[in-house]
Parts: C-alpha cells; sequence; structure tokens
C-alpha cells in the first residue's frame, strides 16, 4: 500500500460540493455582456441615435474591476454553494443594484462635457442585461435562503428608494428622467387611471368569484359548465375582446342615455373594465374553489360537533382556513390585470399603457420605458406585498419550504 493510500480521505458530503449551475451561468451571462456590449450611449438630443460607451469609458478601470471582481465572487461561492456563501453573495447582488444609479452617474460625468446641455444618456443593452440577470440572481438566492417575503420586500424597497435618490438628485442627463420631466402631470394621471382600473376590476372579480364559487359548490351540475365558459373567455385575445365590446356597448349607449351619461361607450374605461374582469375571473373562481376544498373534513366536522351551524362553520372555519390560497388567486389576478390594463389604452382607456403605444409610434423608446417600468414595479409590489400577506396568514407549519442548505 503506497503512502498516499494509507493517508486518511476527507469525508465530504456531495451537497457541499455540488455547483449551483443557475448562479453560475448568470454570473457568466452577466460578465459576457458587461464586456461585450455597450454599457450606456450618448446622444446629443432626442432624435440622432446615441454613441455607445463600453464598461471602461463609462466607468473606468476602478469601476470596472469592481463589477467584474463582485460577479467573479459570485461565481466562486456558487462552485461550492453553503448557507454562509449564499448570504454572501446576496449581499454582492445588492452592492451591485446599488451601486448600478450611481454608474450612471459616474457615466453621465464622465462621457457628457458642458457644452452639450441638451445630450442625453441612455442605459445600453449591457445595462438592462446586467439588471434582469441580478434580478434573476436575486430571486435564485431568496429562495435557497428561505427568505422571508417581508425581509424582500423591505430590501427591494431600500434599493427603490436609492434608485429613486439617484434620479432625483444627481441624473438630469438621463433621457427617462427627461421624458418624465417633460410628462409628469400625464404620467402621474395615467398612473391613477391604470391604479383605479386595476383596483376596480380585481374587486369586482373577488366578488363575482366568491359568489359563482359559492354556487358551483351549492350546485355541482353548475361546475362543468361554468369552468368551460371561463376558459373559454381566457382563451380570447384581449384586443379582439375589446373589438367584440365595441358594438354592443356603443349600441347600449345610445338606447339608454344613462349608461351615455356614465361614461359607458364602445370605447374608454367601460370595454377595459368588463375585459379585465372577464379575464380575472378564471384564476379567482379556480384558486377560492380549491381554498375552500382543500379544508380538511375532520375540522369542519369537529367544528359541527361544537354545535356550529352552518354559516358559522363556513365563516368561522372554512373561509378563515382558506384564505391564504384564496389570496393566492387575488395575487395571480392582480398581477394579470395590472399587464393587461396595458393593453386597455388601445381603445382610450388611459393608464401607463398609453406612453407605451406612443413611444412605439414615435419610435422613441424611452417614453415606452417610460410606461413600462411603473407596470413592472407594480406588478412586483402586488406580487410580494400580497404573498407575504398570504405568508402571514397562513398556518406556521405549512410556512416551511423545502430547499435550504445548511
Amino acid at each position: 500500500m503506497s503512502l498516499l493510500e494509507a493517508l486518511p480521505r476527507p469525508q465530504v458530503s456531495w451537497r457541499q460540493w455540488q455547483p449551483n449551475s443557475v448562479l453560475i451561468f448568470l454570473a457568466c451571462a452577466m460578465l459576457a455582456a458587461i464586456w461585450l456590449f455597450d454599457v450606456v450611449s450618448v446622444a446629443p438630443n432626442r432624435i440622432v441615435s446615441g454613441e455607445g460607451a463600453g464598461l471602461i469609458d463609462a466607468v473606468g478601470w476602478l469601476g470596472a474591476l469592481l463589477v467584474t471582481s463582485v460577479i467573479v465572487t459570485l461565481v466562486a461561492l456558487a462552485l461550492q454553494p453553503s448557507r454562509h456563501g449564499y448570504q454572501v453573495a446576496l449581499v454582492g447582488v445588492l452592492l451591485l443594484l446599488l451601486l448600478m444609479p450611481f454608474g450612471l452617474m459616474v457615466a453621465s460625468n464622465r462621457l457628457i462635457s458642458g457644452d452639450t446641455p441638451g445630450a442625453r444618456l441612455n442605459m445600453g443593452m449591457a445595462y438592462w442585461c446586467l439588471l434582469s440577470f441580478l434580478l434573476l440572481c436575486w430571486v435564485e438566492l431568496r429562495l435557497r435562503l428561505v427568505l422571508l417575503r417581508r425581509w424582500t420586500i423591505l430590501l427591494v424597497l431600500a434599493v427603490g428608494l436609492v434608485w429613486s435618490l439617484c434620479a432625483t438628485l444627481g441624473l438630469e442627463a438621463l433621457a427617462l428622467g427627461q421624458e418624465f420631466r417633460a410628462r409628469d402631470a400625464q404620467f402621474w394621471r395615467a398612473l391613477r387611471e391604470h391604479i383605479t382600473l386595476v383596483v376596480v376590476s380585481v374587486a369586482i372579480s373577488i366578488g363575482l368569484g366568491l359568489s359563482l364559487t359559492l354556487l358551483m359548490r351549492r350546485y355541482s351540475k353548475l361546475q362543468k359548465s361554468a369552468f368551460a365558459i371561463l376558459n373559454f373567455l381566457q382563451t380570447i385575445p384581449s384586443i379582439a375582446l375589446f373589438g367584440l365590446m365595441l358594438g354592443p356597448l356603443a349600441w347600449l349607449a345610445a338606447q339608454w342615455p344613462l349608461l351615455s351619461q356614465l361614461g359607458v361607450s364602445g370605447i374608454g374605461w367601460a370595454p377595459a373594465l368588463i375585459a379585465l374582469v372577464a379575464y380575472s375571473l378564471l384564476p379567482m373562481v379556480r384558486n377560492t374553489y380549491i381554498a375552500l376544498e382543500q379544508v380538511s373534513p375532520d375540522t369542519l366536522e369537529a367544528a359541527r360537533g361544537m354545535g356550529m351551524r352552518n354559516s358559522q362553520r363556513f365563516w368561522q372555519v372554512r373561509l378563515p382556513l382558506a384564505l391564504p390560497v384564496l389570496l393566492e388567486g387575488v395575487r395571480i389576478t392582480t398581477v394579470q390585470a395590472i399587464g393587461l390594463t396595458a393593453v386597455a389604452a388601445l381603445i382610450g382607456a388611459g393608464g401607463l399603457g398609453s406612453f407605451i403605444f406612443q413611444g412605439l409610434g414615435q419610435a422613441a423608446m424611452d417614453m415606452v420605458l417610460l410606461g413600462a417600468l411603473p407596470i413592472l414595479m407594480l406588478a412586483l409590489m402586488a406580487d410580494a406585498g400580497l404573498g407575504a400577506l398570504a405568508d402571514v396568514l397562513r398556518p406556521r407549519s405549512d410556512t416551511a419550504r423545502p430547499g435550504e442548505i445548511e
């Protein structure tokens, strides 16, 4: 027997050395993006296309070395994953997210001179790729660390606050900020219209969904036909549904002057609201039905043994136990409604989608982003907020999720 064979070998669990392929891929993609594509571009005005600048030209050698070092560290941590390593990786991802707006400020000072006051700084392909991959890394690390949603919300709000302060104080040359300052009153009005349509449509879908679910549970023959109709409505494209409602709503407004006075017509908020409710019913009814049916019969039988009537068992036992799953349906419905409301701008319903379609018509991508980014942020906040509320209401024994690596 040789000396090497006689030496004791350390016992290493295969889980310790199994690399995280998701993080490795995302980190390598970030490295490729920041070194192969333009990070920002500078244009003399809104019409002329900008001239791209790479990472070194935008933030200098020191900034490029810092970003590259953090990403390489992510790769090293992903090769030998552990809970402590994931925590360090999360700090690195947060650091890059917080530094990204400061990178725009540095690029603005380096690339835009004082004699070109109308120059505009645009975020390049590498910048958007880096932001997207960092958010995906955030999701992966949150799942690995089993991070509670409320902590996720606090961290996202902190990052958003830093970005907002940088955009207000030191990013006057950013093209997106210039578009906002030129249309700030129109933007806030569109944001109010967007949120109002979403809130009203979700509220109506909750009421209709709960009522329809109760009818389906009471009359079992109604279940098949109701789900068939809701599935059919879900398959109709949103623009086609808007077009189908133009004629009937215009005819109703002509026949009933009161409807016309209320603003009901073939275009505007009325067809948008009907379409949003129609699309929201299926996820709402399905989750509500599943939530009410999954309550343990033993629990209901115990409530019956305590002398509770049918109505008491429903309101005091079945509904509270079903509420976390029911809120998941509300979350899905809300996020879907936030996205679909953008399409409602095509029929004059207002909302943030108006900036998207105006920007597409004028080939102004900054105006498109002025409408698209708030929609994305609204969807993320609604998803995180309602998900956190569902986690709080869920029994503690059900909140433990697998996947945590010690």
